[in-house]
């Protein structure tokens, strides 16, 4: 994948590409990690109604498999960045595309013909390590070539390019595959497969900057130093700790709602799974574009203070308005019942955004190692993707559906009460000085 770069976009964009904040080296890179998260996010829907329905498994098991694949996301989201700060952020995404693809090959081509449960689970559980050392090691790349006054910018840049495959873009492709195309669930996991191929191949092509191809640390060789840096960073500093976990309810519902909500929008709203995935869509189309919005905001009125009220309370109250609005709607046998839960969905991805200056306090805990530093909060990542399936693997069944939104909704307010006590991170604000180090290398 190395043999000639994408030609450069022209060069009368590059001051309108500065203005908006988005770091024109990367530009190639961003538009590869949308469409491999395309990739990624068509299955993110319809796994669990396809083994459900075609392969005998229950919701719980459903859940238990995608806990089994969020582990293994979470390892991965943590070591890319420390990866990337002693292999540099390229190679980190070469692996996490290699190993995207060889194990989806195995779980589509294999397993689920031979319908062997330990197969299925080993196959998607190992194919976890793939999209974040692909998008997370691009995430490092951001924070370590970005001007350091437009990181969260920049980053929010990331977001826009993430969220709008994973999983905006993929749940469209999905429903059109499904749906306008007649295609099978089987079928469209393939369609996933492609477009996975064609993102890392543009990306893994397209990006010319060098500092992403090196090591980003001095001492590369120094090997455990490195990799254990995140972890000795959550165990010394507090607002570290505290970045990943509220990182980890931020995405919480996003995993676990795409377990449940499919079998509840046909068995309580008698809705289709098609009218849950243009939910989805809506949700994080919305999402998009308050990414950069909330990412401007934090650098101007606080990175904490948007999380606080923008991402956190916002979140909790749209959550529970997720199932309390369509059931009242549904109930009192309204029309208007599913525009409304649009409606109710949008805000939902208006909230979600409010947390994207968390990336930006996570690099300021450590700039001078700026992988590292987002080690913490990658892995705040990752255990989102386990622990929504995991909250309902155990809990559904106790629960129900009603009460896992209550749950999710409960987690927003835990949210809110930390990410309040990481006010004082932002360069300019309470007096902390602007780190220099950020993009120094």
């Amino acid at each position: 994948m190395n043999s000639h770069p994408l030609p450069a976009p022209p060069s009368t964009s590059t001051s309108i590409l500065d203005k908006l904040g988005l770091p024109r080296p990367l530009l190639w890179g961003f538009v590869g990690l949308m469409i491999f998260m395309i990739g990624d996010g068509v299955e993110t829907n319809i796994l669990a109604p396809y083994l459900t329905g075609e392969h005998g498994f229950s919701i719980p098991l459903a859940g238990t498999l995608v806990t089994i694949y969020g582990v293994a996301v979470a390892i991965a989201a943590f070591l890319s960045a420390s990866l990337s700060d002693l292999w540099g952020p390229r190679k980190v995404m070469f692996i996490g595309a290699c190993i995207w693809v060889v194990f989806e090959l195995l779980f589509l081509g294999v397993a689920l013909h031979s319908s062997s449960m330990p197969l299925i689970f080993i196959a998607y559980g190992l194919r976890g390590f793939g999209y974040p050392f692909f998008a997370y090691g691009f995430l490092v790349w951001i924070s370590a070539t970005a001007n350091a006054k437009r990181l969260a910018v920049a980053i929010g840049w990331f977001y826009v390019a993430f969220s709008s495959g994973l999983p905006t873009l993929g749940a469209l492709t999905a429903s059109a595959s499904l749906e306008i195309f007649s295609l099978s669930y089987y079928q469209t996991l393939w369609v996933s497969l492609a477009l996975v191929v064609i993102g890392a191949a543009i990306a893994l092509i397209g990006v010319k900057e060098k500092t992403g191809r090196a090591a980003l640390v001095s001492n590369p060789e120094e090997v455990f130093k490195t990799m254990s840096f995140g972890l000795r960073l959550l165990a010394s500093n507090r607002k570290a700790l505290l970045v990943m976990l509220t990182r980890t309810i931020n995405s919480v519902p996003t995993y676990g709602m795409a377990i449940f909500f499919p079998a509840l929008f046909v068995d309580r709203f008698g809705w289709s799974v098609g009218q849950f995935l243009i939910l989805t869509t809506v949700i994080y189309a919305v999402n998009i574009p308050f990414n950069l919005f909330f990412g401007a905001l934090g650098d101007k009125l606080g990175w904490s203070k948007v999380v606080v009220w923008f991402g956190a309370v916002l979140c909790a109250i749209s959550m529970a308005a997720l199932y309390l609005v369509p059931a009242w709607a549904v109930d009192h046998g309204y029309s208007f019942a599913y525009a409304l839960t649009l409606v109710i969905g949008a805000v939902f991805g208006i909230g979600l955004a409010g947390f994207v200056p968390l990336s930006a306090i996570a690099v300021s805990l450590a700039p001078e190692h700026p992988g590292a530093a987002m080690a913490s909060y990658n892995l705040g990542i990752g255990a989102a993707v386990f622990a929504g399936p995991l909250l309902v693997a155990l809990l559904y069944n106790v629960l129900g559906a009603s009460g896992m939104v209550f749950l999710f909704a409960a987690l927003y307010l835990v949210a809110a009460i930390m990410s309040h006590a990481l006010r004082g991170t932002q360069p300019g604000f309470h007096g902390v000085q602007q780190p220099a180090t950020i993009a120094a290398h």
